[in-house]
């Protein structure tokens, strides 16, 4: 069973986005992206209560921008779905689920080091370039189901 309902056009749509935010990051960096974006769409918490679909994760608008950097500046995202990514999508979908992403709705690429908060939110760990943070405690129970 599917961690959330899902079609052909959005396992394009999403292997779209995890090429675009985490290409030089190789296959697992990508996964990693799948979780968040599959997270956010099974998530009903916080910035995610009306967030249900894959299109819905990925054309969100928060505080006049999308929330996912590619989509604003193009770049790989407006690229056609790769083979390679949409079976990496399609497990994300389906069942993949690993730290430091596995219950993480939040990640980001710092000129720095990972801060321990990030708006609040717990640091998980952290993968090549890429922050990964959880909801802090108490806010979020339907993404760890």
């Amino acid at each position: 069973m599917a961690r959330v309902k899902y079609t052909d056009s959005d396992v394009a749509l999403m292997a779209r986005m995890m090429r675009a935010e985490a290409e030089g990051e190789g296959k697992l960096g990508m996964l990693f992206v799948g979780n968040i974006i599959v997270n956010r769409a099974s998530a009903d918490c916080l910035d995610f209560r009306d967030i249900r679909t894959i299109s819905d994760v990925i054309y969100q608008v928060q505080g006049g921008n999308y929330s996912f950097e590619a989509v604003q500046k193009g770049n790989l995202f407006y690229n056609r779905a790769r083979s390679v990514e949409k079976r990496l999508a399609e497990k994300n979908l389906k069942y993949w689920r690993q730290h430091p992403a596995k219950y993480g709705l939040w990640y980001f690429n710092p000129s720095g080091s990972c801060p321990p908060t990030w708006y609040g939110q717990t640091f998980s760990g952290q993968y090549k370039n890429h922050c990964y943070y959880e909801p802090a405690a108490g806010t979020c129970a339907s993404v760890y189901t």
